[in-house]
């Protein structure tokens, strides 16, 4: 939870809303305060510039949970659980069906550019997830008991922050 997602975006068909409501938050310490962060994909894709985004709109990128789980040291699967969860491919660059709105469409799952070299496709999602990432287009949520956020994955990517998981829960 602590790599920037979108919530299912390795499935066929992504999560579209998700929701948190918070039980028991930590109590902010050296570790950190375990805040959620969630990143404008709208705002970053109107940022591009012009010559980025044609680049970009045409573009597919897979998407995977292992590729995710990869990055923060889990390996091992089975061939069943890969069967059971296969890659899922969606546009780069997506419409979003309320707004109308172009939005970047990428996060942790994103493994690859379909068609393109492993390293150079990775380059730019990682280029891209960065561009996204930068404080103008995050807000920091800071937990209370009794909080409730819903955010739309269609247009956001979000990631956990860290606290103090021996001492503190985060429920």
């Amino acid at each position: 939870n602590m790599l920037w997602h979108t919530d299912a975006s390795f499935r066929p068909v992504p999560g579209a809303l998700s929701m948190l409501y918070a039980h028991a938050v930590p109590t902010p310490g050296p570790k950190g305060d375990g805040a959620t962060e969630f990143a404008d994909l709208r705002a970053a894709w109107d940022a591009l510039s012009p010559a980025m985004q044609e680049l970009v709109e045409p573009l597919v990128a897979e998407h995977s949970i292992f590729h995710s789980r990869a990055q923060i040291g889990f390996t091992d699967f089975t061939a069943e659980e890969r069967a059971a969860m296969p890659p899922a491919q969606h546009n780069l660059v997506r419409v979003h069906p309320g707004s109308g709105r172009k939005t970047l469409y990428l996060a942790s799952h994103a493994s690859r550019i379909v068609d393109w070299p492993v390293p150079e496709g990775r380059l730019l999602l990682r280029d891209l997830i960065e561009h996204a990432t930068q404080r103008e287009f995050v807000y920091r949520h800071a937990w209370r008991p009794g909080d409730l956020v819903i955010w739309d994955n269609r247009a956001t990517m979000h990631r956990a922050t860290p606290f103090d998981d021996r001492q503190y829960r985060r429920e």
